[in-house]
């Protein structure tokens, strides 16, 4: 799912998602882009009880704070006529909030504070991709997929301060019985302090200043962000190789055998370790960031368009984005591996509109970008056209829209038309994709 803030009172992901995680009660903190208490605050600001900064806005691209948040909250706990569900809603963004809401001098009990200390967030997904590639002959290999996928995404509060969260993911195919995996994807421990965080297990890795151009995967080790709107994050551990896009040069290479009979990989360790930094922040209605990535394993050695011998990859990348209103926002990004001599580079540029938010049924939005993927540099994106079953290694025009006909349920539709990297070919792939969020 994508993730760019779009839309009133709320943030909606344009290109990928994602899991949750829940900030401490810190009052000049972000609360993260995916928390749950946006989808929230949508539904009550869709159901007039709750207002933003006045302009009906979350400031563009900028995360609220904890304190911000407070404030809306706490107008709403004001009001007496509401409904039901509203109520409900407002009592449980009380509950999440109370230090906040004790410091503006609104008291919440603490029998309602820790009245959930786990959370269930999830999603029932439905996605189909119809791939069209150009052969050699000049007539077009056809490939249709489709994917049922169950996720739950728990999170546990563990004190003021520290919370631990999962994703577990079941997928299988509709049309085969049995087929079906069942995985634990992500755990983590997760710590907040004022303008400080810490994540700790098997965690998220997501290439924020791309907006997921790169990555949008987890990787195994430690994550340090400190800053507010300014973020410093620095991060290290292992990546599991064959986690790269299925149809990608590096993906061939880690789950290469020796022989059909004999599955012991042909490369060693398909796990590469991994050092990263990266800057980002906000400025009014612009954002951006910069990052470094550093990948080190002997598989690279094997991998098609790597340098002679070369056993790292050093990624550099940079992105910049600006909201011009509620409704328009231009997103850029460019990167290059150092180490590749080939399908060594990537740049996206997207403009999008508006934005479905889950919780506001009727809300909608679209986007169109160019994509250029070099499979050496891009080894997960987070675009969906982009994924295991979708095209690879190409460049082209991409135009979507998603839709929300009922209250927290998503209807999508993607097309991709462009040349294959390799050879100039063409390469056209449709997406559809139905999520039912709970």
């Amino acid at each position: 799912m994508k993730k760019t803030l779009v839309s009133a009172l709320t943030t909606a992901l344009v290109v990928g998602a994602a899991s949750t995680t829940f900030a401490a009660a810190n009052p000049f903190s972000d609360v993260p882009a995916d928390h749950w208490a946006y989808d929230a605050v949508s539904q009550l600001a869709a159901d007039g009880v709750i207002e933003g900064y006045g302009d009906t806005t979350f400031r563009g691209n900028q995360n609220i704070t904890r304190y911000e948040m407070a404030q809306m909250i706490a107008k709403a706990m004001a009001k007496s006529d509401v409904s039901a569900a509203d109520k409900a809603l407002i009592d449980k963004l009380a509950a999440e909030f109370s230090d906040e809401l004790n410091n503006l001098g609104v008291r919440v009990s603490n029998l309602e504070r820790n009245a959930d200390n786990v959370k269930w967030n999830g999603q029932v997904r439905y996605r189909y991709w119809s791939q069209r590639y150009e052969n050699e002959k000049g007539s077009k290999d056809k490939k249709n997929t489709d994917q049922l996928n169950f996720r739950l995404e728990p999170s546990a509060e563990v004190n003021k301060n520290w919370h631990v969260n999962s994703r577990i993911d079941a997928f299988t195919n509709p049309s085969k019985d049995g087929d079906a995996t069942l995985k634990l994807v992500r755990v983590w421990a997760q710590g907040d302090y004022k303008n400080f965080q810490v994540k700790l297990g098997k965690l998220p890795f997501y290439s924020t200043e791309t907006a997921g151009m790169l990555l949008d995967n987890q990787f195994s080790g430690a994550q340090i962000t400190v800053g507010n709107q300014l973020k410093f994050t620095a991060e290290a551990g292992r990546w599991d190789l064959d986690n790269a896009i299925n149809q990608s040069a590096i993906y061939k290479a880690a789950t290469k055998t020796k022989s059909e009979t004999d599955k012991t990989l042909a490369y060693g360790d398909q796990t590469a370790s991994y050092q990263g930094v990266a800057l980002n922040g906000t400025a009014g209605k612009l954002y951006g960031g910069a990052a470094y990535r550093h990948f080190e394993s002997d598989l690279f050695k094997h991998v098609d368009g790597f340098k002679k011998d070369a056993d790292e990859a050093n990624i550099w990348s940079v992105g910049a984005g600006y909201k011009f209103d509620k409704n328009w926002n231009l997103y850029g990004a460019y990167a290059k591996n150092e180490k590749a001599e080939a399908d060594a580079t990537a740049h996206n540029i997207q403009l999008n509109y508006k934005g479905a938010q889950k919780a506001n049924k009727g809300s909608w939005g679209a986007y169109t970008a160019y994509r250029y993927m070099g499979q050496n540099v891009a080894f997960a994106p987070t675009y969906e056209t982009f994924l295991s079953a979708g095209v690879n290694n190409v460049k082209g025009w991409e135009v979507g829209t998603e839709y929300v006909p009922f209250t927290n349920v998503t209807a999508a539709a993607y097309y991709f038309n462009g040349k294959q990297l390799e050879n100039d070919r063409d390469a056209e792939l449709l997406f559809g994709r139905v999520n039912f969020w709970f």
